[in-house]
């Protein structure tokens, strides 16, 4: 989910994070995560250059802003064929998400126990080993 540009919203994002400034100077609301999007949920901003980075982690009732924002790599993080923009970019592919969620913790030391809990979490309901 889009969550505004990086250079301006990026020192906001706490856990429950609800809105961010557009590049028209307005407060945006974030939409509500779209219901078919029932599993890993990514919050993502966009840097200069049209690059995409995740600033926030939830699963269900856990919800985490990142210190380190991760540079989503497009092929690794989202599979091919997916486009981010400001609509929810939804990835069905859970080996992808996950791949995207362990090298978010590898970057997010301080972090890494409650998004390990998180990708513990998900892989018992994904009934993934």
């Amino acid at each position: 989910m889009y969550h505004g540009g990086f250079e301006r919203n990026f020192g906001r994002v706490t856990p429950g994070f609800s809105s961010f400034e557009g590049t028209d100077g307005k407060v945006h609301d974030i939409p509500a995560w779209p219901a078919s999007a029932d599993g890993l949920c990514f919050g993502y901003m966009e840097k200069a250059g049209k690059k995409f980075c995740v600033v926030r982690v939830r699963y269900g009732a856990d919800d985490i802003a990142l210190k380190n924002e991760m540079v989503i790599d497009p092929g690794r993080h989202t599979g091919f064929g997916h486009r981010l923009g400001p609509e929810p970019t939804l990835v069905e592919d859970d080996a992808v998400a996950l791949t995207l969620l362990e090298d978010i913790a590898k970057k997010n030391a301080d972090s890494a126990d409650a998004l390990l809990n998180i990708r513990a979490k998900f892989k018992a309901a994904a009934k993934i080993k």
